[in-house]
C-alpha cells in the first residue's frame, strides 16, 4: 500500500477491490464489479445475502458503478470470496485492476456489450495502471457518462462513429468496433512509456498522443433518456449507500436483473413499480461516508448533507482533504478539519476556504437550512 499525507488524511494511491480490500472504519470493504455493471436477480440476493451474514449490511454504490459490502470483518473475508466467486461476481484469478464503466441502457450485441466483453477478456495485455486509472465504454447512441471518472473513453463523434478519447481532451481518434479495443491497448501502452505513471491521471498528463485526436464527441445525452431506455424501475441511493434489506425489498417479482449507474441509483430491471425521483436533491449531493465509517474523516458529513440538499446547489461535502466523493471542484465545498469544517467555493475538498472552523449548526444557518 502506498500513502502520502495530504494535511490530517492519508491518501492511498489505489482502489479497493474484491481480492484487496481496504480497511475502513466499520471494517473492510470490499469492492464488487459485476460484469457489465448487471447482476441478474440470483447474484444481486446472493449479494445481499453475503453482504448481510459476512458484512454490516450496508452497501455502497460508487460514482463508477461498482458495489462495495462495507462492515466486512478479516475474519469473514475467505468465507465472502468463495460466495462471490460462486455467485460468479468475482474470479478466482482476480478481476480486471482497472475500473470499467459501461452506459447503463446497453443492450446485448450493440456496440458497448460486444467491445467491453472483449477488453475484459484481453485485460492481461494492459500495462501495469496507476492505482486511479479507470475505462468507459459509452458507446450508445451519445455520450453519457462525460461526468463519470475515466482515463480512456469510447463514445460517439459528432459523426456518429465511434471515438477514443483520452480524459481532458477535446478531441478523440474515429475508429471501428473491431478495432478499438486494441486501440484502447496501444493507448494505455503509450501512457505509461510516455511517463503518464507520474502524471497519474490521464488529463494530467501533458504529452501529445501518437494519434492526433481529429473528431470532438458528440454532444452528450440526458441521464433521464438513458435511465427511460431500460424497461424497469429507478430505485434511488442517496449519497450512494443503500441497505442490503432495501434492495432485496426493491425486487418485486417481475424483476430481472439489477443494473448500476454512476448517478448514485439502480435500476431493478423488468419492475413496473413506480420509479424514485431522478431529482431528489440528495442525489446531487456528494458526501462521502465521513466519521465514524471512515478513520480518515473527522466530521459527520451525510446528516449535514441531508439537510443542506434542498437549499444548496453543486454541493460536496467531504470527512477530511482526500474528497473521495467528488474528486472535481463543486460550487460549495465543505471540507472536515479536526471535527469542524473549512468552506471554499468553486472548490476541490481541502481548497483554499474563505471561512473556517464552522460548527454544523453554523453551516446551516450560513445557507438558510436551521
Amino acid at each position: 500500500m502506498q500513502e502520502q499525507a495530504q494535511g490530517a488524511a492519508a491518501v492511498r494511491g489505489w482502489c479497493p477491490t474484491a481480492w484487496r480490500p481496504m480497511m475502513a472504519g466499520d471494517g473492510l470493504l470490499v469492492r464488487v464489479r459485476p460484469l457489465l455493471g448487471r447482476l441478474s436477480r440470483a447474484q444481486a440476493e446472493g449479494l445481499c445475502d453475503a453482504a448481510l451474514r459476512h458484512g454490516n449490511g450496508h452497501i455502497d454504490v460508487t460514482n463508477r458503478a461498482a458495489l462495495q459490502i462495507r462492515g466486512v470483518r478479516a475474519d469473514e473475508h475467505d468465507a465472502l470470496m468463495e460466495r462471490l466467486v460462486a455467485l460468479g461476481l468475482a474470479r478466482r484469478n482476480g478481476d480486471m485492476a482497472a475500473p470499467l464503466i459501461v452506459n447503463p441502457d446497453w443492450t446485448p450485441g450493440d456496440a458497448t456489450d460486444s467491445i467491453t466483453s472483449e477488453l475484459i477478456a484481453r485485460a492481461g495485455e494492459l500495462p501495469d495502471m496507476p492505482g486511479k486509472i479507470g475505462f468507459a465504454v459509452d458507446a450508445g447512441p451519445a455520450p453519457v457518462l462525460t461526468d463519470a471518472p475515466a482515463d480512456f473513453r469510447i463514445e460517439r463523434g459528432m459523426n456518429g462513429g465511434l471515438i477514443l478519447r483520452g480524459d481532458g481532451r477535446e478531441r478523440g481518434v474515429p475508429m471501428n468496433v473491431s478495432e478499438a479495443v486494441s486501440e484502447i491497448i496501444a493507448l494505455a501502452q503509450w501512457f505509461i512509456a510516455s511517463g503518464g505513471a507520474i502524471a497519474g491521471r490521464m488529463a494530467r498528463h501533458d504529452t501529445p498522443p501518437p494519434v492526433t485526436p481529429s473528431e470532438a464527441p458528440a454532444p452528450p445525452r440526458s441521464r433521464a433518456d438513458c435511465l427511460a431506455a431500460v424497461p424497469g424501475r429507478y430505485h434511488a441511493a442517496p449519497f450512494g449507500r443503500i441497505e442490503a434489506e432495501a434492495l432485496l425489498a426493491a425486487m418485486d417479482d417481475e424483476t430481472r436483473a439489477i443494473r448500476l449507474t454512476p448517478w448514485r441509483g439502480l435500476i431493478v430491471e423488468g419492475s413496473s413499480a413506480r420509479s424514485d425521483d431522478p431529482a431528489d436533491p440528495r442525489i446531487g449531493v456528494d458526501a462521502c461516508p465521513g466519521a465514524p465509517a471512515c478513520p480518515q474523516a473527522s466530521v459527520v458529513t451525510r446528516d449535514l448533507a441531508a439537510r443542506l440538499a434542498p437549499h444548496v446547489g453543486g454541493l460536496h461535502i467531504s470527512g477530511c482533504a482526500k474528497g473521495c466523493a467528488r474528486p472535481k471542484q463543486a460550487a460549495v465545498v465543505l471540507t472536515g478539519r479536526d471535527g469542524r469544517f473549512d468552506l471554499a467555493r468553486n472548490a476541490r475538498a481541502g481548497g483554499q476556504p474563505e471561512r473556517t472552523d464552522l460548527s454544523p449548526t453554523q453551516i446551516l444557518a450560513l445557507f438558510g437550512a436551521e
